[in-house]
Order: C-alpha cells, then sequence, then structure tokens
C-alpha cells in the first residue's frame, strides 16, 4: 500500500515538474516574440535612420526638400483644376486659381494619378530651371577681382611649427618657423626642410639666419664658413653642448683637420664619382669642358691609378700623394713607341694576374693612345692636379680625422673654411660635400632602414662659392625622406643659374621654404615680386571741370596692385624680411634678433671669453692621435705550454 502512494507520489511530483516547465517555455516563447515583434519595428526604423544619415542622406534630402515643395504646390494646383467646374480651358485655369486656396484646406496631397503626375512634372520643371539659370550665371569673386593675394598671419603658420618645443624648429623669421624633428599634427602640413636664403652683401645672412639656426642644435650640422669667423665665434657653445667638432680649413692648411678623399671609397662606383667630381671642379676659371676626347681620356688615366691604389696599395699610402707620384713615373716618348715606363710595367705585371681587373681595363683603353696623345693627356693631367705640388695640401689629404659617414649617427657640427675671393681650392670641399651626400644616403638605406638616427643640416653659405656638387638637383630632390636636408645660401637667385644652368629651377623647386631679406638685383626683385602675387584694391577717381558749365564727379571702382612691387622691395626695411613657405600665404616680417636667443650667452658675440681657441682644439686632437699612434703592445714568447704546466697552474 505504502508502495503505491510512493509511485502516485512520483508521478504527481513529476507532473507538476512538466507543467512548470512548459509554463517557463511559454512564457519564454512569448517574450521572445514579443521582443521579436519590437525588433522589427524599432530597430529596423532606427537601422535604415542610421544608414541613411551615413549615406548623406540628410543632405540630399536637403538639397531636394524645395523641389519636394514645388512638386506639392503642382500637386495642389493640378488638383484646383479638376475640380473646377467649366468647360474651356481658360476659364477652367482661372477658375482653378481662384479655388486654390479651397484645395489647401486639407494638408494631404492629392492621391488622383493625373494630379500626381502633375506635381512631379512640375517639381521636375523646376529643378531644371535652377540647373540652367545655375549653368549660365556669371561667377563673381568679390573683393578678389583682380587677385587674392595678401600677407600670412600667425594663424597661418602654426600649424607647420612646434609650439611647445621652440628649440625644435628650423627659424626663418623672427615669429615663422618650421618642424624639424618630427612630423606636424597633419599630413597636409608636411614640409621639406630644404631652403633658399636670398641676400645682398650686409643683409645679415649670417647674424639673422645662419647663427640662430646653429642655436637650435637640434641636428648635425654640415656648415660652411667664409672667413673662419663662425667657428670662432660659436664652436664653445657646440663644445659646450657635447658635439663633434670637425675643421676643414682651405685659407690656412696648419689650422685644419685631415681629409683623404681615398679614405671613403668603397667600391668602383665610389671611384667614378670622386673622378667625376674632381673634373667638374677643377675646370679653372672662365674655363669651358673644351674638347670632349682629352677629358673622357683624362678620366680613364684618374680611374686607372685610383683603381690601382684602391685594390693594390696599402691603407696608409691611399692618397692623393700617391697619384701624384704616379702620374710623375708615367714618362711617354714619341720617338720611342716601345718605351714602358714603371707604371707601364706594375700594369704588365697586374695584367698577367688579374686581366679583369678595373684599374687594368682603364689603362689598357688609356695606352690605346700614341705617345704623343699621351703625353698630352699626362700634361692636362698634371696641369689639373697642380694644386696637390703644393705640400701642405698633401700633407691635408695623407690621411682622414672627417669621419664623414659618422655624422648621421652622432651630433657633429663640421665647419668647412673656405676663402670668398680664391677658389683655388674650393674643389676639395666640393669633393668633401659630394662624398657626404652619398655617404649618407647610404648610410641611412643600407644600415639605418632609410632614415639616418640624426639629422644632418647643410647650411651653406655662400654657396656660389663651394664648387659644383654633381647631381645636386637629383640629390636635393631625394635627401628628405633620409633625415637630411640644405639651406642654400646666396646673394641672388642669378648665382645659382649661374652654377647649375638649366637645373637651377630644380633646385629651387625642391626648396619648400625661401627667405628674402633683402638686396637690389632686378632678376630676384623682378621673380620675387611675381610669386607675391596680386591684391585686389579699391579706386576712386575724382574729375573737376571748370569753366562755363562746371562740373565734379567722383567714381569708384576696383584695381590689382602687386602685393609688393620691385620698387617697394628694393626699399624694404632693413629690420624686414619675406619668406613664403609652400602652399602658405606669404610673410612681411621682422628678421630674427639673436639676442633673444636663450644661447646667444654662449657665443662671443655676447662675451669674448666664449671665443673658441682653434689652434689649442686641434693642439688637442694631435696629441691624442700621437698618444694612441705611439701605443705599443709588450708581448712575451712564454714557449709550450702542456697539460702539466696548465695542471700545476691550477
Amino acid at each position: 500500500m505504502s508502495i503505491m502512494r510512493t509511485k502516485a507520489h512520483i508521478v504527481h511530483t513529476l507532473k507538476a515538474k512538466r507543467g512548470k516547465m512548459a509554463g517557463k517555455a511559454k512564457e519564454k516563447k512569448r517574450l521572445v516574440k514579443k521582443r521579436s515583434k519590437g525588433f522589427s519595428i524599432d530597430a529596423v526604423l532606427t537601422f535604415i535612420a542610421k544608414r541613411f544619415v551615413k549615406a548623406g542622406g540628410t543632405k540630399l534630402l536637403i538639397t531636394i526638400f524645395p523641389y519636394i515643395m514645388f512638386a506639392y504646390f503642382g500637386n495642389k494646383m493640378a488638383y484646383a483644376y479638376r475640380i473646377t467646374p467649366a468647360e474651356d480651358f481658360f476659364n477652367k485655369l482661372v477658375g482653378g486659381l481662384s479655388n486654390l486656396g479651397g484645395a489647401f484646406k486639407t494638408i494631404l496631397p492629392s492621391i488622383n494619378i493625373s494630379d500626381l503626375l502633375f506635381g512631379a512634372a512640375f517639381g521636375a520643371l523646376m529643378r531644371l530651371v535652377v540647373y540652367l539659370k545655375g549653368k549660365n550665371a556669371k561667377k563673381f569673386r568679390k573683393g578678389v577681382e583682380y587677385g587674392s593675394a595678401r600677407w600670412g598671419t600667425r594663424k597661418d603658420i602654426e600649424p607647420f611649427m612646434d609650439l611647445e618645443n621652440p628649440d625644435n624648429n628650423v627659424i626663418l623669421t623672427r615669429t615663422e618657423g618650421m618642424i624639424m624633428n618630427g612630423r606636424p599634427k597633419g599630413q597636409q602640413y608636411n614640409r621639406n626642410k630644404n631652403s633658399i636664403i636670398l641676400g645682398g652683401s650686409g643683409s645679415g645672412k649670417t647674424r639673422f639666419w645662419v647663427k640662430p639656426n646653429l642655436m637650435q642644435l637640434h641636428s648635425s650640422y654640415v656648415v660652411t664658413d667664409p672667413k673662419g669667423q663662425l667657428l670662432i665665434e660659436c664652436g664653445q657653445m657646440f663644445k659646450n653642448a657635447g658635439y663633434e667638432i670637425k675643421v676643414i680649413n682651405t685659407i690656412n692648411f696648419k689650422k685644419s683637420m685631415h681629409y683623404n678623399p681615398f679614405a671613403y671609397l668603397h667600391s668602383e662606383k665610389d671611384i667614378l664619382k670622386l673622378v667625376n667630381t674632381l673634373m667638374v671642379n677643377t675646370k679653372g676659371e672662365g674655363q669651358q669642358q673644351g674638347d670632349d676626347f682629352w677629358s673622357k681620356a683624362e678620366r680613364l688615366l684618374y680611374q686607372a691609378y685610383i683603381g690601382y691604389i684602391y685594390y693594390e696599395v696599402t691603407r696608409e699610402e691611399q692618397n692623393f700623394s700617391t697619384l701624384i707620384d704616379m702620374i710623375n713615373e708615367s714618362e711617354t716618348r714619341e720617338d720611342d713607341e716601345k718605351y714602358k715606363n714603371p707604371i707601364d710595367l706594375v700594369f704588365e705585371e697586374l695584367a698577367k694576374d688579374e686581366p679583369d681587373h678595373f684599374a687594368v681595363k682603364q689603362y689598357q683603353k688609356y695606352k690605346l693612345a700614341a705617345g704623343k696623345t699621351a703625353k698630352s693627356i699626362l700634361i692636362s693631367c698634371g696641369a689639373r692636379l697642380a694644386p696637390f705640388d703644393i705640400s701642405e695640401l698633401r700633407e691635408l689629404t695623407e690621411y682622414d680625422e672627417m669621419e664623414l659617414d659618422k655624422i648621421g649617427e652622432r651630433k657633429t657640427v663640421l665647419f668647412m673654411i673656405m676663402s670668398d675671393t680664391d677658389s683655388t681650392f674650393n674643389f676639395i670641399l666640393a669633393m668633401m660635400q659630394s662624398q657626404m651626400f652619398n655617404l649618407l644616403c647610404e648610410s641611412a638605406d643600407d644600415i639605418h632602414g632609410g632614415a639616418l638616427p640624426v639629422h644632418v643640416r647643410f647650411i651653406l653659405d655662400e654657396f656660389a662659392n663651394v664648387g659644383q656638387i654633381p647631381n645636386f638637383e637629383k640629390l636635393i630632390a631625394t635627401i628628405r625622406s633620409r633625415e637630411i636636408s640644405a639651406a642654400i645660401i646666396l646673394q641672388s637667385k642669378s648665382q645659382l643659374k649661374a652654377m647649375y644652368k638649366d637645373n637651377a629651377d630644380t633646385v629651387e623647386g625642391n626648396c619648400d621654404s625661401l627667405v628674402f631679406l633683402g638686396g637690389k638685383e632686378k632678376t630676384t626683385l623682378k621673380e620675387l615680386s611675381e610669386i607675391l602675387g596680386k591684391e585686389t584694391i579699391d579706386l576712386y577717381n575724382t574729375s573737376d571741370t571748370r569753366g562755363q558749365s562746371p562740373s565734379y564727379g567722383l567714381s569708384y571702382q576696383k584695381t590689382g596692385k602687386d602685393l609688393m612691387s620691385q620698387d617697394e622691395i628694393a626699399v624694404m626695411d632693413g629690420s624686414k624680411c619675406i619668406m613664403q613657405v609652400r602652399g602658405v600665404r606669404p610673410f612681411l616680417s621682422d628678421k630674427y634678433d639673436i639676442t633673444k636667443h636663450k644661447r646667444y650667452k654662449e657665443l662671443s658675440d655676447y662675451d669674448r671669453a666664449n671665443a673658441f681657441d682653434v689652434e689649442k682644439f686641434l693642439s688637442t686632437k694631435l696629441e691624442l692621435e700621437e698618444i694612441r699612434e705611439d701605443e705599443t703592445i709588450e708581448t712575451y714568447d712564454l714557449g709550450e705550454i702542456t697539460d702539466e704546466d696548465i695542471a700545476d697552474a691550477v
């Protein structure tokens, strides 16, 4: 009996649980159904609205709304016309216009098919009228009819500057600059750091532009230094900042560190570049390239000798002295074609061992010339390298202290001191700059992933007197991405055209900023005035006629005027300068006052005690080099060490 009760109880409990579960399932299904209904109405409408806005629907709706209203009005007109009881068209039209108020008693449009079609056609017609009217409309540019030129404001230049860290700017004027390291906030404000600085003699190129930018200390610097004043006035500041200081002096070789172009030859390609730079910059004053045959013959001889020096001579003897000695030993005899000088014998021996040697191939081409022709080639080579007959110059290029390939890896300043009156030795500086550009680009590409760790800034004062850098128009277009930039400082644009001829415009076009400090050269003034553009001004004329019938008239009109004419630029205040950055309005600003810079007190301009002692610096460097050369390593002969000796030592 108890067992039957227990079974009944269990069955009852199971039925109750199943009932509850079924109830919960129904409730859950009801809630899901309710939610699904809510989703199908609210969520779908919300989704459609969002998609409509995202697709530009709001703008489209604003555009077509007036024509929807025209269509609505046309619909009401058609309705009023249709319900008017008249037989002829004219009376029906007049009656329809009278009944137009009644048509608007209800806000809803008529759903009659003819009324809907007329309303749509009326809206489309109004859209066509507006389109045709706009297409034939006159175009007015009020206030800028003759030009929109104006001077830039602080708001125009701020996106290009680092306002939080002023030391990270290239100083252009007292109030304008461009960010150096890093990028502006917007890609549209990104510009290269190449600059052209124009200013006649006495316009303050060094004081108002070069020195302020050197005081920023945000890069490595390569500075041309006419007369050597910058080194004396700024050298101590760089020393205090921990910069590596390098000096090459073509005025006084005794006050110069050593530079050997052969130390930076790493391939046959570098040999060709060195020879090309040497040829381009040793043509002589006013000398043309002359007969192409002689130039090419000279190149062959230089390439053969320098190739031999690079591959076959010890590191200590790889210099211009060895090259001069080889040329001096290259005797030829017109009356004896079979005569062999010591250099011939050297190359014959090398040809036996390595017939495909680079130097051998070049020398064999040179030897195709007859004795008299070869003698003329040797004379040309000797004349071209005549400056190396000076013992001081040969000593200067005997070995290298410049470490040009390290300038982009640590903060360094290189002062290139040159004469601004005599260009005899400027080819040395041209070779150095050409090698630097190539070395730094190769270092950026091959070692540092495309960009140097430390930005290298070339500040090339008296650029026209430095010498021609081969392919400079191509280099200046490609160095930006490698963290290299150049500031070209000239007295006038005509100097650049005289050096680079048709490529001058390419060089100028790859400089995103231009600063004019003053001058009176006509070409520069004319081009600058054209670049500044024209502004629109108001003009009024008065007329006063006297006589039997006197009259007086006053008329207003607009006209165009140069933002600054040539004569206005020529008489510009000496404290002012004109600056323009690509894509920005030009600026008429004050020149930078170096006394306001926080590092001005470190210059000798502030205190003569800050003057850099060049001789002391060079003598210290020389003593350190001598100590390194005198260092010896003592070695001892320990004889043969056996296992027993090692065991005893342990």
